[in-house]
């Protein structure tokens, strides 16, 4: 964004809000990666165009399910002065946002895995004994987070959850975050991947529920290759895994600051972020808007 430009509004872990009008807004994805939720020191080149790209895909194909908040991602539509973000921003209806991590886990993996070991549950959730790590949950659950501004976000149970945005709202964010988690791993799976987990974000606008921020792409979910799947394995991942990985080799306590990462697995994240973008769309990420900056 050129300086001097459309009005700043907030800073996130990874986007960037400027105010376009009085009722709408530019969403911009940087390049910037968080892992434990803590922002690391190294960017990676073109994570924003896909974020951006991979949203837009899952936006366009889950209308049906619940409305979002897209406008237009052509650069053409932007204001004149935020072309020079083409590729990386979206414009996007105002909404206020509802403060709840909508987590859907299919998979015991990660924090679910750890919490099955500990305590025989998923989410606070009764779960059948004996499982592996990885393995296929019977059926999908929706384990909620706090969404915090700063620091780590925290697991609710479903009560917890209910009595922080309304008994009405957290069944109806239940709900469309089960539909809309059945569609990407059906989906998902027809392209050979696995989603083993995602999270969605959700706002109220005109007394609508609308899903916002970022859908099913690598930086909210685990995308798995099936062809490499096996349960009592951490599978290998086109996600942040692999940075997460990575940051727990080097004896890192989630704290900041975090390490720096080597070039490698720079280039590495880039190219995995890049083919999952191409395996769930079936498209070229360089024909994506702006990608020969």
């Amino acid at each position: 964004m050129n300086d001097g430009g459309l009005p700043h509004l907030y800073s996130g872990k990874v986007r960037e809000l400027f105010e376009v009008g009085m009722d709408a807004l530019l969403m911009v994805a940087s390049d910037r990666i968080s892992v434990f939720d803590v922002v690391l020191p190294d960017l990676i080149p073109d994570k924003g165009r896909v974020l951006t790209a991979l949203s837009n895909f899952w936006f366009d194909r889950t209308r049906d399910i619940v409305a979002n908040h897209v406008i237009s991602s052509d650069p053409t539509d932007f204001p004149e002065i935020a072309r020079d973000v083409a590729g990386r921003a979206t414009l996007v209806r105002a909404a206020r946002p509802i403060r709840l991590e909508c987590v859907v886990r299919g998979y015991v993996f990660g924090g679910g895995w750890n919490e099955y070991q500990a305590k025989g549950t998923v989410g606070g959730f009764a779960v059948p004994p004996g499982l592996q790590q990885a393995e296929k949950l019977p059926q999908a659950l929706f384990t909620p987070t706090t969404k915090a501004e700063t620091g780590h976000d925290l697991p609710l149970t479903a009560s917890e959850a209910a009595e922080l945005v309304g008994a009405d709202v957290y069944e109806k964010l239940r709900d469309l975050s089960l539909r809309l988690y059945e569609l990407g791993a059906r989906h998902a799976e027809s392209c050979g991947l696995i989603l083993a987990d995602t999270k969605f974000e959700f706002g109220e606008r005109d007394g609508d529920v609308i899903v916002i921020d970022e859908m099913m792409t690598p930086d909210s979910s685990r995308y798995w290759p099936r062809d490499k799947y096996r349960p009592g394995t951490a599978p290998p991942s086109f996600d942040k895994q692999y940075v997460r990985d990575f940051m727990d080799s080097t004896g890192w306590t989630h704290e900041p600051p975090a390490p720096r990462m080597p070039a490698e697995v720079i280039a590495n994240t880039r190219a995995k972020y890049v083919e999952a973008y191409e395996l769930v769309t079936d498209n070229a990420f360089s024909d994506w808007y702006g990608n020969d900056d």
